[in-house]
C-alpha cells in the first residue's frame, strides 16, 4: 500500500522527483491540443450564450406532473402562439419547465395561454418575463472590461512581488491558458454562458493565480539558495519547488473541488438549469485546469523564459563543471572501497602484526596508545588485614 505521506515527504526532501522541468515539451504539447480543441469549439462550434446575452422571452410554467415530451409540447404551444424561431426547453427541479423563445412581447399572453393547455396547468402557474438584447450586452462588456483591469493589475503587482517581469508574464499566460480551455470547453459541449457563468469565468482566475504565486514562491526561495550555495542549477532548483508544492496543490484542488462537485450533482439531478448550477459548473472546470497549469506550465516557461541571463547560465556552468569533478571523485572513491589502498600485513616472532615490506629486525611502528609486548604487571593484592 502506498504511503502518500512519505511519498510527499520524499518530494519535497528530494529523496523523489518528479522531472517536471526537463519534460517541458510534453506539457506544452498536451496544453497545445486542448487549446486547439477549445479554439475549434469557440470558433466552429460557437458559443452557446443564454437569453441574458441574446435576448428573448422566458416562460417557466410550475406544476408539471407529467413532464414527458416537454419539448414538443413547448415547441408546439410556441408555434400556435404565433413566435417563431428556435425554441430552448428544459426541465429545473422536479416539477418546473422553461421555455425560452425569441422576444414575443405583442403575444406573451397568447404564449403564456398555449403553454397551460399544453401542460394542463392553470394560466397563473406560468411566469414570463421579457429581456432585451442591450443588457446582455452591457453586461458582456462590463465582464471583459474587468477581465482586462484584472490581468493588467495582476502583472503589475507580480512583476513588483517577485521583482522579475518574467515571472509576471509566466503567470499572465498561465491564466489566459486556464480561461481559453475553460471557455473551450464549454463551447465544446454546448453547455449554456451565462452571467453567472461570467461570474464563475472571473472567479477561476484568481484560483488559479493562487495556486501560481505558492509555486513561485517557493521557486524563488530554491534559486536565492542555489545562487547563494551554486550546488543546484536554476532549472534544478525550479524543479524541486514544483516537487516541495505539489503535494499542497493536489491537496488545495481536490478540498476545493469536493464541495463542488457535490453541489454539481444535487444541480443536474435536482434543481436543474440555475445559478447556482452555472457558477459551479465553471468554478470545477476552471480549478481543475488551474491546478494543471500552476505545475505543468507557468514554472517550465518560467525556466524557459530566464534560461538564457548570464547570471543564471554562469551558475549552470559553474555547477555542471563542480558537479563533473565531484562525481569523478565519487567514481574513485568507489573504485577503491571508499577507504584508499588495502595494506599487507605480516607478523614477527612475537604473533604482532606488522607491516609488510620492513626489513627483518626493523623496529615496527607503534601507536602511541599500544602496549608493549610481553606479561602484564598486576598490581600487588594488599593483605587481608588490611583489606
Amino acid at each position: 500500500m502506498i504511503n502518500f505521506a512519505q511519498v510527499g515527504n520524499d518530494l519535497y526532501t528530494g529523496k523523489r522527483s518528479i522531472e517536471f522541468i526537463k519534460r517541458q515539451k510534453t506539457w506544452y504539447a498536451v496544453s497545445a491540443v486542448l487549446i486547439a480543441l477549445a479554439l475549434v469549439g469557440i470558433f466552429v462550434k460557437h458559443l452557446n450564450f443564454g437569453i441574458e446575452f441574446s435576448g428573448g422571452s422566458e416562460f417557466r410554467v410550475q406544476g408539471v406532473t407529467n413532464s414527458q415530451d416537454y419539448e414538443q409540447k413547448a415547441q408546439d404551444a410556441i408555434g400556435n402562439a404565433g413566435i417563431q424561431g428556435n425554441v430552448v426547453s428544459t426541465v429545473i427541479g422536479q416539477n418546473t419547465v422553461r421555455v425560452q423563445s425569441e422576444a414575443a412581447s405583442e403575444r406573451t399572453d397568447e404564449a403564456t395561454a398555449a403553454l397551460a393547455k399544453e401542460f394542463g396547468v392553470p394560466a397563473s402557474s406560468v411566469s414570463a418575463s421579457l429581456i432585451g438584447p442591450s443588457w446582455g450586452q452591457s453586461v458582456s462588456q462590463q465582464a471583459i472590461q474587468g477581465l482586462i483591469v484584472f490581468l493588467i493589475l495582476v502583472t503589475i503587482v507580480m512583476a513588483l512581488y517577485f521583482r522579475t517581469w518574467k515571472m509576471a508574464v509566466s503567470g499572465l499566460v498561465a491564466l489566459l491558458h486556464d480561461l481559453v480551455i475553460t471557455v473551450g470547453i464549454y463551447a465544446l459541449f454546448g453547455f449554456e454562458i451565462t452571467p453567472s457563468s461570467m461570474i464563475g469565468f472571473l472567479t477561476i482566475l484568481g484560483y488559479s493565480l493562487y495556486d501560481t504565486v505558492v509555486v513561485f514562491d517557493k521557486v524563488r526561495e530554491n534559486t536565492a539558495e542555489a545562487f547563494r550555495t551554486k550546488r543546484m542549477t536554476y532549472s534544478a532548483a525550479a524543479n524541486l519547488a514544483v516537487n516541495q508544492t505539489l503535494v499542497r496543490s493536489i491537496n488545495t484542488t481536490v478540498v476545493a473541488l469536493l464541495p463542488i462537485a457535490a453541489v454539481l450533482v444535487v444541480g443536474f439531478t435536482l434543481l436543474g438549469p440555475g445559478t447556482l448550477l452555472d457558477l459551479s459548473l465553471a468554478l470545477f472546470i476552471g480549478i481543475g485546469v488551474g491546478a494543471y497549469s500552476s505545475i505543468f506550465i507557468a514554472t517550465p516557461l518560467l525556466v524557459d523564459l530566464r534560461r538564457n541571463e548570464p547570471a543564471i547560465r554562469q551558475l549552470d556552468k559553474y555547477v555542471a563543471r563542480h558537479g563533473a569533478k565531484a562525481a569523478e571523485a565519487a567514481e574513485a572513491a568507489e573504485t577503491s572501497g571508499g577507504a584508499g589502498e588495502p595494506v599487507a600485513v605480516s607478523s614477527d616472532s612475537t604473533g604482532a602484526a606488522a607491516p609488510a615490506g620492513l626489513p627483518d629486525g626493523a623496529p615496527r611502528p607503534v601507536h602511541k596508545y599500544a602496549q608493549a609486548a610481553g606479561p602484564r604487571n598486576q598490581p600487588k593484592r594488599a593483605p587481608k588485614s588490611r583489606r
